[in-house]
C-alpha cells in the first residue's frame, strides 16, 4: 500500500488529486470543530452523555463533531442514511428501479433523488439533535418560546446547510480527487478518532496498569485488520464456458472464464442497518425522566453492553445480509445473461439449473459474508464487556476504515495502469 501511494506520488497528475483530496479533508476537519450558534461548547464537550448509543454511533462516524455541537455535526450520515432508503426503495417502487437501469442519465436523477432525501434526514436528525440540547439544558439562550424557536430554527438550518456542503465536498473529491468521496469524509471522521482512542489505552496501560487487557486489545485489533484483508479479498469463482461461434470470417468464443462473487458483497451496509435499528431504544431512554416505569426497564435491557444486545445484533446483521444480495443479485436474471452471450456453468444446463445453482452459491457465500461481518460487530462489546475497557474505535469503524484504504488503493493502481505504468507496481 505504502509502495503504491509512493509511486502515484511520482505522477503529477495523481500527484494532484492526492493534494486536492488531503484539501479537501482539512476543510472537513475545520468545519468539525467550528461550534453553531447558541450551543453551549464546553458543557457539552465535557459531559460524558451525548444523548444514548445513536448519538455516540454518530460521534464516532463524525469525528467528534457532535462533541462539539459543529457545523458538521451530522456529517455524511444523512446521505448514507439516504442511499440505504433509495435502495430498498427501488425494489418496491418500479420507477426508482427502471432509472437504476437506464445508464448514466437515469444515475443522474436517482442521484438528485437521494440528495433530496438527504437533506429531509438532515432536518430531521437536526430537530432530534437540537432536542436534545435543549433537553440536556447545552443551549444559550433565553427562557422564552421565542428564543427557543429562534434557536432551533438556526440551529437546525446550520446542521441541515452542514450536511449539503460536506455532499458537495464528496462530489468534488469524485470529480477531482482520489477514491469515493463520501466514503473518504467518513475514513477521515473515524481515523480523527484514533489519537483519542490511542490515548485512553495508554491511559489504561500506564495509570489503570491493566497490562493484559491492553495487550489483548491491541493484538485483537491487528488480528481483525488481517481477518478483514483477507475476507474483504476473498471471492467464490463460478467456473463459466463460453461455446464457439462464427460471425463474418472470424470465430469468437470457446474461452474459460469465470463469475466472482465477493465473500462480503453487502460490504459494511447490514451493520448500519442493525446498528441504527438498535440504536433507537438507547434513544428513546436518553428523553425519558422515569426510571421506575415499565417501558424504561424494558428498554434498558437492550444496553449496549448487555448480551441480549449482542445476540439481536449478530441476527439482525445476518437477516439484513441476506436482504441486501437479495435486492443487489438476481440469480435468474444472471443465468439469462450467460445464456444470452452463450455461456453456461459446466455441469449445469442452461435456463432454470443453472439460476438455481447460482442461488445456492449465493446463499452460502452470503452467510459466511453475513457471519463474517457479525464478528467484527459483536468482537468489540465482548472485549469491552469482558475487559473492562470502553473500545471507542470498534468493529465497525475499522472495517470502514481498511474498506475505504484498500478501495482508494485499488483506484490509485487503476489509474497508473491507464497511463501505461505497470512497472511502478512491480
Amino acid at each position: 500500500m505504502l509502495q503504491t501511494l509512493k509511486n502515484a506520488w511520482k505522477l503529477v497528475d495523481l500527484r494532484k488529486k492526492i493534494l486536492f483530496t488531503l484539501f479537501i479533508i482539512v476543510i472537513f476537519r475545520i468545519g468539525s470543530h467550528i461550534p453553531v450558534p447558541f450551543v453551549d461548547v464546553d458543557a457539552l464537550s465535557s459531559s460524558t452523555a451525548t444523548g444514548g448509543d445513536f448519538f455516540s454511533y454518530l460521534n464516532i462516524l463524525t469525528g467528534g463533531a457532535m462533541n462539539y455541537g459543529a457545523l458538521f455535526a451530522m456529517s455524511v450520515t444523512p446521505y448514507i442514511n439516504a442511499s440505504i432508503i433509495i435502495q430498498l426503495l427501488g425494489v418496491a417502487i418500479p420507477a426508482l428501479d427502471r432509472l437504476r437501469k437506464e445508464g448514466e442519465e437515469g444515475q443522474k436523477k436517482l442521484s438528485m433523488i437521494t440528495r433530496i432525501v438527504a437533506m429531509a434526514i438532515a432536518l430531521l436528525q437536526g430537530f432530534g439533535y437540537f432536542m436534545m440540547l435543549s433537553n440536556s439544558g447545552y443551549l444559550n439562550i433565553g427562557s422564552s418560546w421565542f428564543d427557543l424557536i429562534f434557536a432551533g430554527i438556526v440551529i437546525v438550518a446550520s446542521f441541515t446547510a452542514g450536511s449539503a456542503l460536506i455532499m458537495w465536498l464528496g462530489e468534488q473529491i469524485d470529480n477531482r480527487g482520489v477514491g469515493n468521496g463520501i466514503s473518504i469524509i467518513l475514513f477521515a471522521g473515524i481515523l480523527s478518532r484514533a489519537p483519542q482512542a490511542f490515548a485512553a489505552l495508554w491511559s489504561y496501560f500506564f495509570d489503570y496498569h491493566m497490562y493484559i487487557p491492553v495487550i489483548a486489545i491491541i493484538l485483537v485489533f491487528f488480528a481483525v485488520i488481517v481477518f478483514i484483508v483477507f475476507m474483504t479479498d476473498g471471492e467464490r469463482r463460478i467456473p463459466v464456458q463460453y461455446a464457439k461461434r462464427v460471425v463474418g470470417r472470424k470465430m469468437y468464443g470457446g474461452q474459460s472464464s469465470h463469475i466472482p462473487i465477493k465473500v462480503n458483497m453487502s460490504g459494511v451496509m447490514p451493520i448500519i442497518f442493525a446498528s441504527s435499528i438498535l440504536a433507537l431504544p438507547s434513544t428513546i431512554l436518553s428523553f425519558m425522566s422515569n426510571t421506575e416505569s415499565t417501558m424504561y426497564r424494558l428498554l434498558s435491557v437492550m444496553g449496549y453492553r448487555s448480551v441480549f444486545y449482542a445476540i439481536v445484533y449478530l441476527l439482525l446483521i445476518i437477516g439484513f445480509a441476506y436482504f441486501y444480495v437479495q435486492i443487489q443479485y438476481n440469480p435468474i436474471e444472471m443465468a439469462n445473461n450467460l445464456r444470452k452471450n452463450n455461456g453456461a456453468i459446466p455441469g449445469y444446463r442452461p435456463g432454470k439449473p443453472t439460476s438455481d445453482f447460482i442461488a445456492k452459491i449465493l446463499s452460502k457465500i452470503t452467510l459466511v459474508g453475513a457471519l463474517f461481518l457479525g464478528v467484527i460487530a459483536v468482537l468489540p462489546i465482548i472485549i469491552g464487556s469482558v475487559g473492562g475497557i470502553n473500545v471507542s474505535l470498534g468493529g465497525t469503524s475499522i472495517l470502514i476504515v481498511v474498506g475505504v484504504a484498500l478501495d482508494t488503493v485499488n483506484q490509485l493502481e487503476s489509474q497508473m495502469l491507464m497511463r501505461h505504468y505497470k512497472g511502478f507496481l512491480d
